[in-house]
């Protein structure tokens, strides 16, 4: 079986490139997902996460204010490393598991869907890489929009992340999305033909 890990940057569309992939029958392990399932109420990393950051960043009902962690996290690196030690190794433990009950199903391919794959060092987990990419004035432009910041706070928190230059060259598949949705996915699908393909007629 073939494993394939896809990411990018905030706001670069990865998310809808790994929606088109699902569409062409593609089955996809969601690191984000398996985050959000982590951090619900009585979950083991919920309670490690409200124990150390405490009750101010939860919601009325008890769910954690995503938003509200988000500013902590990104306004300290100290805070930020926390929450990726609490999350980190049991979402990797869960994309394991993933790749193993698909790998038992048949399947020929399998996605990991993870922005951080590459910073949080499980790129030896996948065969092949995906990346999308996007323009920096773009990125910022379009982070600012989706989240609801100011120019200079969707600058900082993308400049947490490893640059998309850097993870470029670490690639045998880029998705350039700086340009408009329906390229990037007549790009989507260019590479999705090529996974297809035996190693030696694969080019990226």
């Amino acid at each position: 079986m073939l494993v394939v890990g896809l990411t990018g940057g905030m706001a670069s569309g990865k998310s809808m490139v790994s929606e088109t992939l699902r569409e062409l029958g593609l089955p996809i392990i969601d690191a984000d997902l398996i985050a959000r399932e982590m951090v619900r109420p009585n979950e083991v990393g919920y309670k490690e996460i409200v124990d150390h950051f405490g009750e101010g960043i939860l919601n009325p009902d008890r769910t954690i204010n995503r938003r509200r962690l988000a500013k902590i996290i990104f306004s300290d690196s100290k805070e930020r490393e926390k929450l990726n030690s609490i999350l980190h190794p049991r979402i990797v433990k869960k994309i394991k598991k993933g790749i193993l009950d698909f790998k038992e199903k048949g399947e020929r391919i399998v996605i990991v869907d993870a922005a951080l794959l590459i910073e949080a060092g499980q790129l030896p987990l996948v065969d092949e890489l995906i990346v999308v990419t996007v323009s920096p004035k773009v990125q910022i432009k379009r982070l600012a929009q989706r989240d609801h910041l100011t120019e200079k706070e969707a600058r900082e928190r993308i400049t947490t992340q490893m640059p998309l230059s850097e993870k470029v060259k670490l690639a045998d598949y880029v998705i350039d999305n700086s340009g408009s949705a329906k390229k990037t996915v007549k790009r989507t699908k260019e590479v999705y033909h090529k996974l297809q393909l035996p190693i030696a007629g694969k080019k990226g």
